[in-house]
């Protein structure tokens, strides 16, 4: 959206080695690199990177869909399938992208400042854009795009309505930046600081800086920090900044408050200061750069000091939660710009659980487009997404109201809106809020949001993404995957889960029961379903949401059989479980040979798998039993296979095997625990994210004498003078009795609390003496750094029983950056 556009015969000069061209005069606009994700299939072209799966198996419904202009390396791909579209041969597809961004980035002359380090770089430059966009027309990277893939999307937007480009370059690992400077073409450049992340790909911290130095090879300007100034530089027209040594912004003072931190500093030998209304120390060196990179920009001290005052924090993630009349919010309310909006649309579409797609939408501002240009292309934008519903508050929406075709409705203000709109119109919808900050949208989302429980159970989407690639990233070539979504995603919230699965597109879902199931077809989910305790009386269920059931013993196979012979059904899906050494379910080893007899007179029955479940996957101890397992289930399996005329999908790994197993990985194999950040292999876990972060919040605070005693049964006594915090969770919530008094643990402000007293339904007490607290202060159960392993060992338990006792009265926030 708002991109320069080209004739396909321009790109194909620019990148291709072979073309066939079928509309030569077709013009392009979007770049299109993730087939889930069409917004104007008319002026986009799709490159075909390379990934665990094959892009090019994506054409045929991008085809359907509309698009008509295709990048692609496979030489035997059959392009007489589609008439009517263009495709273009390059030998490396992501080079080829990168490529047409370079070639794009030459046409213009503006200033373009590249941001680059270990840490800071989405805050810095949405901060220099908050702080220069009064002077500029800025066009800059949307969120943190600043991938090999990220960065040459991010330049393409540049057009001449700017003046001005601010772009993120981050890297993994050596040999990744040359590709993104030649890309960005960065006229002034800023390193943020040289920290862990990243770390696995270098062979030490100066090997990292000088990777990322490479960034500025063709600087003017280069700002940084003091500490890392490199021969490389010596040419540069550099400009430094330290809390230590002379430099060119020398940080003399920092007075931290409770609200605001004043920053004093030597520039050009006179004293200067700001202040910011942040005190953590990240926020502080952030600051820092910003104002080091304004003052080498000219600006003056005086404005710096106004703009610095009216800093605003960044919201770098979307929130997902429920909210009124069943519906489920998408909270993004604090900026509204066009980028971020097509993420934030993405994201709404990735939502099946509900059958209406609402936007509350503020006007768009500071995007350097005329608004006679912008909001026609809004409207088309959001027909493009398929919107249902728009409900637009602002002069600008007010005015152009007549370009939206769709169901809306149109405010002067927000406070008009929550005065005069009906909220009971919004039922079983997902709703995104997205308003730029001065609209104050967070009213809205809290008049929409379903009240409830203080306690809160936040899931970090992204982690979840993380977590599912780098096991995909395990498998062996064309190996499906099966996600285990039971147990309410081990208490994770199926509906959400599972919807980010069907986006990621794995192979299938599991579920322990029927109604489990049930939810996930009325939530939107149209991947297959396996379903691993059917019972007799939910068969009609099972055939009425296209669930597949799994079977284990002739009892409850021969009742299905009879009952698909009733309903008159035909090669129904099923999967059928052996016991190989677990000894829960399964069909035995000596009951096989019956089992094939039977399925062979079987019309009625289509068998899709066939599996097992390792009982010690993840145990060295047991090696040898795990091998005798999958001996087992593969000659078990293959008798199956002789007896039936067709093939079927084999499945026995499951989280621990997937990596300690990869020769039992055979067709498919099933992902539980470790989606959700938890190895069962020790090794494993450093290469996993955190993914539920349990919290709470201090309600009352009380100051207690030696002696006193606390909670029921008077069990916990005070030994000393000191204070106590009551907290918003309890046994009911899912933190058990069995924590009580001192077995279990809590983090406020960094600081660990041991619980004292008993555990009791809604609420327990922690030992807060000599701690920095105070009342409605947040409160970790669990998260990275206070890990449910520690909450497991306290209790003598697994973490799989901690995250699946969580209450369902605790809220689930669903968070996506």
């Amino acid at each position: 959206m708002l991109k320069q556009s080209y004739v396909v015969e321009e790109l194909s000069s620019m990148i291709a080695e072979k073309a066939l061209i079928k509309r030569p005069h077709q013009r392009i606009s979007h770049l299109l690199t993730d087939s889930r994700k069409v917004s104007d299939p008319a002026s986009s072209i799709f490159f075909t990177l390379k990934g665990r799966r094959d892009a090019h198996q994506f054409i045929p419904a991008l085809y359907e869909q509309g698009l008509r202009c295709f990048v692609i390396t496979d030489i035997n791909f059959d392009v007489n399938l589609y008439p009517d579209a263009n495709f273009l041969w390059v030998k490396d597809s992501l080079r080829a992208l990168q490529l047409l961004a370079k070639q794009h980035r030459k046409n213009f002359q503006m200033p373009v400042i590249a941001i680059t380090g270990s840490n800071g770089k989405t805050i810095i430059k949405e901060w220099l854009f908050q702080l220069l966009v009064a002077d500029y027309k800025i066009v800059r990277s949307p969120k943190s795009y600043n991938s090999q893939v990220g960065v040459p999307l991010s330049v393409w937007q540049m057009n001449d309505l700017y003046d001005l480009a601010i772009f993120e370059a981050g890297i993994s690992t050596t040999y990744e930046m040359e590709h993104l400077e030649a890309i960005i073409q960065p006229t002034i450049g800023i390193l943020t600081n040289i920290g862990a992340a990243h770390d696995e790909g270098f062979a030490n911290r100066a090997e990292k800086l000088a990777e990322k130095l490479r960034l500025f090879q063709h600087c003017k300007t280069v700002i940084i920090p003091k500490k890392y100034l490199d021969d490389s530089l010596r040419k540069k027209d550099v400009f430094t900044w330290s809390r230590e040594d002379k430099a060119d912004l020398q940080i003399t003072a920092v007075h931290a408050h409770q609200q605001d931190t004043h920053l004093q500093a030597i520039y050009q030998h006179q004293e200067i200061s700001i202040t910011i209304p942040f005190t953590d120390k990240a926020s502080i060196e952030n600051a820092i750069i910003c104002w080091a990179t304004l003052l080498k920009m000219g600006l003056a001290q005086q404005i710096i000091q106004q703009r610095m005052e009216r800093l605003l924090a960044v919201k770098m993630r979307l929130e997902l939660k429920s909210g009124i009349h069943q519906s489920s919010i998408i909270d993004d309310s604090y900026n509204s710009d066009f980028s971020s909006l097509e993420i934030a649309l993405d994201f709404l579409n990735q939502q099946k659980q509900h059958p209406t797609k609402t936007l509350i939408l503020s006007d768009i501002h500071q995007t350097g487009i005329p608004s006679q240009e912008l909001y026609p292309q809004l409207a088309a934008l959001l027909t493009n997404k398929g919107i249902d519903k728009l409900i637009g508050i602002g002069d600008e929406l007010y005015q152009y109201q007549n370009l939206f075709t769709l169901k809306s409705w149109f405010y002067k203000d927000t406070d008009t809106f929550l005065e005069e709109f009906d909220k009971q119109q919004f039922r079983n919808e997902i709703i995104l809020i997205k308003g730029a900050r001065h609209f104050e949208f967070e009213k809205i989302s809290q008049a929409l949001t379903q009240k409830v429980h203080d306690t809160v159970l936040e899931i970090n989407l992204n982690a979840l993404e993380f977590n599912l690639n780098h096991y995909k990233a395990k498998l062996k070539p064309g190996v499906k995957l099966m996600a285990m979504v039971k147990a309410f995603a081990y208490g994770s919230g199926s509906d959400e889960v599972a919807n980010l699965l069907q986006h990621n597109r794995v192979d299938y879902l599991a579920v322990a029961y029927t109604d489990e199931g049930i939810a996930l077809r009325q939530a939107g989910i149209h991947l297959p379903i396996m379903v691993l305790s059917p019972e007799v009386p939910s068969f009609e269920a099972i055939l009425q949401y296209q669930l597949e059931p799994e079977l284990y013993n002739f009892r409850i196979l021969k009742a299905f059989a009879d009952f698909l012979k009733e309903e008159k059904k035909q090669d129904y899906p099923v999967h059928l479980k052996l016991d190989t050494g677990m000894h829960r379910l399964g069909f035995d080893e000596n009951e096989v040979p019956a089992l094939c007899e039977y399925l062979k007179t079987q019309t009625e029955l289509k068998v899709r798998s066939v599996l097992s479940h390792l009982a010690a996957s993840e145990s060295e101890e047991h090696r040898d039993y795990t091998q005798y397992q999958i001996q087992l289930f593969q000659k078990l399996s293959q008798q199956i296979k002789e007896s039936l005329s067709y093939d079927f999908i084999r499945h026995i790994a499951n989280t621990s095997a997937i990596s300690r197993w990869p020769d039992a990985q055979f067709e498919m194999v099933r992902l539980g625990i470790g989606l959700y950040g938890i190895a069962s292999v020790a090794e494993e876990q450093a290469g996993l994210q955190n993914v539920a972060t349990l919290k709470t919040t201090i309600t009352q605070i009380k100051h207690l004498k030696k002696g006193d005693t606390i909670g029921y049964g008077r069990r916990g006594v005070m030994l000393e003078d000191g204070k106590i915090a009551t907290v918003k969770i309890g046994y009911a919530d899912g933190y058990p009795r069995a924590l009580g008094n001192g077995v279990g643990k809590m983090m406020i402000n960094q600081q660990l609390a041991p619980t004292i007293g008993s555990i009791c339904m809604d609420m327990c007490m922690l030992d807060v003496t000599g701690l920095e607290v105070k009342e409605e202060d947040d409160v970790i159960v669990f998260n990275e750094e206070l890990s449910v392993y520690d909450l497991a060992k306290q209790l003598k338990t697994i973490p799989y029983e901690v995250l699946t006792n969580i209450s369902q009265r605790v809220k689930r926030v669903y968070f996506y950056e």
